[in-house]
């Protein structure tokens, strides 16, 4: 009786899983194309470092620079005080981010539905808050710190004042959008203020209060980072950079800001995940 090597497994060793074949087919021009761009980019950088075109620091003194080198591998050493890694001076800014954006995110859309719901309160205090929105998040560093006498406090406040407006003025646009087919439909089940709220209100402004979610949280990034710069003695990344700039450590402001821009981007992506995960369950 003669034994024979099953056909099915014989193809399942030559073939590559099909899972991982499939989804870099799908994928495959999203990664390769950001990856010609960003190489793209840092080449022209070194060169024009390499030939002097510039005074600012390559990508390759990320990794020749010794004391940048050591901040890029090993970013959790604390010798306490203000000499920390990199990650803890994040987190010490993703931190003061969550607070003030958090009670920028329940206050905003708070009073956006209010606002969107009450044509007298949107004719009373829209000018006020296209007005306040245009202020520079540098300007409000010196309010912040007249009022509380404190950086932590202050830092929160310039970064819930900041973000407030996108999300507020997003949610009540996001209300009065809401057909008025809806609303009629409402009125005739006679439905309560909870119901409405719940099913009809919330569903309809969702996208209008996620877009205000998404530009908030670049902003509430980007005010941090500016108030922890002119706020002296403050851990975290804004005063890591002014920290290497004022000792002429160029490498490592470049070292900052690619820690900046990356968590800004995991941030917008962060709430771009969220909002997909929302909306499918409405």
């Amino acid at each position: 009786m003669t034994t024979g090597i099953s056909p099915t497994s014989n193809s399942a060793e030559r073939t590559p899983p099909q899972g991982v074949a499939l989804w870099w087919k799908n994928n495959r021009k999203g990664i390769i194309s950001p990856l010609f761009g960003i190489g793209g980019f840092l080449l022209f950088w070194q060169l024009s470092a390499s030939l002097g075109l510039t005074k600012l620091a390559g990508p390759l003194s990320l990794f020749t620079e010794e004391r940048t080198r050591d901040l890029l591998f090993y970013p959790f050493f604390d010798r306490g005080g203000l000499d920390k890694g990199l990650f803890l001076h994040a987190m010490s800014s993703l931190s003061r981010v969550a607070l003030g954006y958090s009670l920028a995110a329940i206050v905003g859309i708070a009073v956006g539905i209010a606002v969107g719901l009450n044509k007298a309160l949107d004719r009373a205090f829209d000018p006020l808050f296209q007005f306040l929105r245009m202020v520079a998040p540098l300007a409000w560093v010196p309010i912040a710190l007249v009022l509380f006498q404190n950086n932590q406090p202050a830092a929160i406040f310039v970064i819930f004042i900041t973000s407030i407006w996108p999300i507020l003025i997003n949610t009540a646009e996001g209300v009065r959008q809401i057909p008025q087919d809806y609303r009629n439909v409402a009125q005739v089940l006679q439905m309560s203020n909870r119901s409405f709220f719940t099913k009809v209100l919330i569903p309809s402004a969702l996208p209008y209060i996620f877009t205000g979610l998404r530009i908030s949280i670049g902003l509430a990034w980007l005010a941090i980072i500016a108030a922890e710069i002119v706020m002296p003695g403050t851990p975290g990344i804004g005063f890591f950079i002014w920290d290497a700039y004022q000792n002429s450590y160029v490498s490592e402001i470049v070292l900052g800001v690619i820690w900046i821009g990356a968590i800004g981007l995991i941030l917008d992506r962060l709430m771009t995940w969220l909002q997909k995960r929302i909306s499918s369950n409405h």
